[in-house]
């Protein structure tokens, strides 16, 4: 009998062992870390807590998000294309996933995946849920420790240039980003350590309560990117980002800014402006971005600043752009970007900066003696700067509801673009801006979400 009895002590030792969570939790195995559970009242699929096995959304169904949901190494999560995804806003629904982790959400044309408000149509408004938010393994300037902003605490970055978070298109984001703390927000999409492997492409951020995109660092590139009357930056580049992007486009609601001064770009190479490396050196090409400034007459939120600021020895190379419609044209701020442009590693080629008013087309920060006019304009950069629209084309741009893109028969935007010397990643087209003759927003946007059964 002794034996017997101390066979089953060790039988039972074992089983608690093997039952135990590797994260330190007491959970028994039978029990997940995560639920996905149907709520009676709305139908929805409710996902709460840590996915730690790989899942697959099904666009058969809705879902919801509640809370913080992980998705934690080396877990994949699976979106099929259609798939309608909703954020509770109580608990500030968030979808994170981790370094070392996957997601798989790839929509079409027809089918894209949506990420949305919980609200009903008619009461959605900006910052009703957290955000979607990817950490990879890429370098960042800030080591392989950080932590990413918005009270997710969860660290991002590493040495793999080329690390692969999955794919991420056809994607549409509607009402998110939730300021957690001052400077420490959930934005649209926020890319963290976020690698070269990974796909991104066909993306809309609308009505966001923060900015639409945010690169921490990382390398990963992107193309057809839309950030649609976000609250506060349209792009933002930091961390020592170091990706490619191409065909990007924002447009602004005029009465809608956030009290930090609201962008088009934003741009900084760390905090403190040091020379940590990887620099902050993301190659643009092919944008347009649209500000409040629909005429000179239009009465905007006084808090929207500048198309551009580049500052804290950022390094972004701007290629065959337009900037139109905005207070203030380019900032170029603070002493080592202004060497970087210098230096001939901060760039501006084919760039248009129109409808801004004429002292405030390039500036500079305040008491610096830096002659940004002569950088900009300097021969052969093909920059140019107006206070009007003449020759563009664009009044269909901005419209509020329904905005066509595409410019008008005639437009001088419509040629003149140059990729000499630019990475094969850039596919190679005539027009300046994010489009020529062909609107890729067709079919698989919505520009009126609050209007819309989800």
């Amino acid at each position: 009998m002794k034996n017997l009895k101390s066979w089953a002590v060790i039988a039972m030792l074992a089983f608690a062992t093997f039952s135990c969570k590797d994260d330190d939790e007491t959970t028994p195995a039978a029990e997940k870390s995560y639920t996905i559970t149907t709520d009676a009242a709305s139908g929805l699929e409710v996902i709460k807590g840590s996915i730690d096995e790989n899942v697959t959304l099904a666009a058969s169904k809705k879902y919801m998000l509640h809370g913080f949901v992980y998705v934690k190494a080396p877990a994949t999560l699976t979106i099929e294309a259609g798939t309608i995804i909703k954020g509770d806003q109580t608990s500030n629904g968030t979808l994170i996933v981790e370094r070392g982790a996957k997601i798989m959400a790839e929509g079409t044309a027809a089918k894209p995946i949506v990420f949305t408000s919980i609200k009903p149509k008619t009461m959605r408004t900006a910052g009703n849920w957290g955000g979607l938010i990817i950490l990879g393994n890429a370098p960042t300037n800030l080591g392989a420790t950080a932590k990413i902003e918005g009270g997710v605490d969860r660290e991002y970055g590493g040495t793999d240039a080329n690390d692969n978070s999955g794919v991420l298109k056809y994607v549409r984001l509607e009402y998110p980003g939730i300021a957690f703390q001052p400077d420490n927000e959930i934005n649209g999409l926020t890319l963290g350590g976020v690698g070269a492997g990974t796909t991104i492409d066909y993306i809309q951020v609308s009505f966001c309560g923060d900015d639409a995109f945010e690169f921490f660092g990382g390398t990963v590139n992107a193309k057809h990117l839309i950030a649609y009357k976000t609250v506060d930056d349209m792009f933002d580049t930091d961390n020592g980002y170091s990706g490619k992007l191409q065909f990007l486009v924002g447009q602004s609601a005029p009465s809608v800014a956030d009290a930090s001064g609201s962008n088009g770009f934003e741009s900084d190479g760390d905090a403190q402006g040091s020379t940590n490396t990887p620099l902050t050196s993301a190659v643009f090409s092919n944008v347009t971005l649209y500000g409040p400034l629909a005429t000179p007459t239009t009465s905007i939120n006084p808090n929207y600043a500048r198309a551009m600021h580049i500052r804290r020895n950022s390094n972004i190379s701007v290629h065959n752009s337009v900037f139109a419609g905005w207070p203030t044209g380019l900032l170029l701020d603070g002493d080592r970007s202004q060497a970087n442009a210098t230096a001939g590693t901060l760039k501006m080629q084919n760039v248009v900066i129109a409808g801004t008013p004429a002292n405030n087309q390039l500036r500079v920060q305040s008491g610096s003696t830096y002659d940004v006019a002569a950088w900009f304009n300097a021969m052969g950069k093909n920059n140019s700067t107006q206070t009007d629209y003449a020759g563009l084309n664009i009044a269909d741009a901005f419209k509020q509801t329904g905005p066509n893109f595409v410019p008008g028969a005639g437009s001088t935007l419509l040629t003149g673009a140059s990729f000499t010397g630019m990475d094969p990643f850039f596919e190679q087209v005539s027009y300046k801006g994010a489009f020529g003759s062909t609107d890729w927003t067709a079919g698989w946007t919505n520009f009126d979400p609050n209007n819309t059964d989800y």
